[in-house]
């Protein structure tokens, strides 16, 4: 069962869905809507939503504020070798903001999904630093 949600809003709920599964080892839980959809990988939940999409995560807020994908945050996915990550998503086409970079306790990069919402993958290189 999921401990953690996060909501991205996508442009496409069903490319983002494929991008997800086929790509970061998400599993699809529910797609009952074509503007909505609930994806898990362990202890994440992700939902999705398409902006305007009706009621939920998607409608504007009372001041007329739309929700729109992109922006910085992001959720992290550790993994055991980032440069065979990085290889295989850019083998399928995936879009990176940058070049695999290199901090105090690990290693990282941010690929987008097909909305343009970043994703960081991150290969620890400190025990400490490992979810």
């Amino acid at each position: 069962m999921a401990t953690v949600g996060v909501r991205y809003i996508v442009d496409d709920v069903r490319a983002a869905i494929t991008f997800y599964c086929r790509h970061l080892g998400f599993h699809e839980d529910m797609h009952p809507a074509p503007t909505f959809a609930m994806l898990s990988r362990g202890d994440l939940r992700l939902v999705l939503s398409a902006p305007g999409g009706g009621a939920g995560g998607g409608q504007a807020t009372p001041d007329g504020r739309a929700p729109r994908p992109g922006g910085w945050n992001r959720f992290v996915l550790e993994v055991t070798d980032l440069e065979a990550a990085v290889e295989e998503l850019r083998r399928a086409g995936a879009r990176f903001r940058n070049d695999i970079v290199v901090g105090v306790g690990g290693k990282q990069i941010l690929v987008e999904d097909p909305s343009g919402n970043p994703v960081e993958l991150f290969e620890p290189t400190r025990p400490e630093a490992k979810l």
